[in-house]
C-alpha cells in the first residue's frame, strides 16, 4: 500500500488517507483514518462490526469481479499493510473511493462512497440469499465529538441511513440503496464522570446535525461531476 497525498485544500473533515495499491493487475485505492485512542464505534461492517473502541477505519476499494471469500481476513490484511494498529473497522466497496463526499455539520463529520450499480429497494418481493451480494456498496463513515450510549449509537445508524435515503431520492434515483450498504459511526469515548447523550434521533440535538451531514456527503458522492467537502451548517 502507498499513501497518495490528496490534492490541496482537499484534506477534509475526517483527516483520511488515500492509499494506492496494485491488484491481480488492477490499480485500487483505500480510504484509511488513523482515529487514534478515545473513540467507540457503531458498524455493520464485516471487520470491526458491532459496538466497541476502535482505533481506525479503512474503506478499500475492490475489483468489480472480487472473489475472495475471506473479506474481513483481506481487510485486515490490507490495515496491516497500511501500517494500523489495534482494533479497527474495515469496510469494502466497488466505487472508486477517490470519488467521495464529504460534509460537515457542527462538529459532526461525514464521509461517504457510493457504487450504485447493483441498487434496489429494501422490501423488494424477491427473496434473500445466503451469499453475498455482488459488491457495489454505499460505505458512510461518520464522527460525532460526543459520547453516547449504546442506545444512542444505534439510534445514531437508522438516523444516517434515513438520511441515505433522502440523499439517494435527492439525487433522483429510485431506490433506497444497495445489498450492500454499510455503516461506520465514532464517537468519543466518555470521560471519567462525564454524562452520555442519550438520543441521536434526526430531531435530537446531534442527530440532526449527523442526518444533515450524512445526507450532504451522500449526496455529493452519489452525483455526478467534482466531489469535494460542503460545510452544512459551519
Amino acid at each position: 500500500m502507498t499513501v497518495i497525498p490528496p490534492p490541496p485544500g482537499t484534506t477534509g473533515v475526517l483527516p483520511f488517507e488515500l492509499l494506492g495499491r496494485a491488484e491481480h493487475g488492477e490499480h485500487l485505492h483505500a480510504l484509511l483514518w488513523r482515529a487514534g485512542s478515545g473513540w467507540r464505534m457503531i458498524s455493520s461492517a464485516v471487520l470491526g462490526g458491532g459496538i466497541g473502541k476502535r482505533a481506525w477505519v479503512l474503506n478499500a476499494q475492490v475489483s468489480h469481479g472480487y472473489r475472495r471469500t475471506d473479506p474481513a481476513c483481506h481487510l485486515a490484511e490490507l490495515a496491516g499493510d497500511a501500517g494500523a494498529e489495534g482494533p479497527g473497522v474495515g469496510l469494502m466497496t466497488a466505487a472508486d473511493v477517490r470519488e467521495h463526499g464529504r460534509a460537515h455539520d457542527g462538529g459532526v463529520e461525514a464521509v461517504a462512497t457510493a457504487g450504485l450499480g447493483v441498487r434496489g429497494w429494501a422490501a423488494a418481493p424477491a427473496g434473500g440469499s445466503a451469499t453475498p451480494a455482488a459488491p457495489g456498496t454505499i460505505n458512510i463513515i461518520a464522527a460525532l465529538p460526543v459520547a453516547l450510549t449504546d442506545a444512542a449509537l444505534v439510534n445514531a445508524v437508522i438516523t444516517a441511513t434515513e438520511a441515505k435515503v433522502q440523499a439517494l431520492l435527492d439525487t433522483n434515483y429510485d431506490c433506497s440503496g444497495t445489498p450492500t450498504d454499510a455503516v461506520c459511526i465514532a464517537a468519543r469515548v466518555p470521560e471519567s464522570g462525564e454524562e452520555m447523550e442519550a438520543f441521536a434521533g434526526p430531531r435530537s440535538l446531534w442527530g440532526a446535525r449527523l442526518a444533515r451531514a450524512v445526507h450532504e456527503a451522500v449526496r455529493i458522492a452519489a452525483s455526478p461531476g467534482p466531489h469535494g467537502v460542503r460545510l452544512t451548517n459551519g
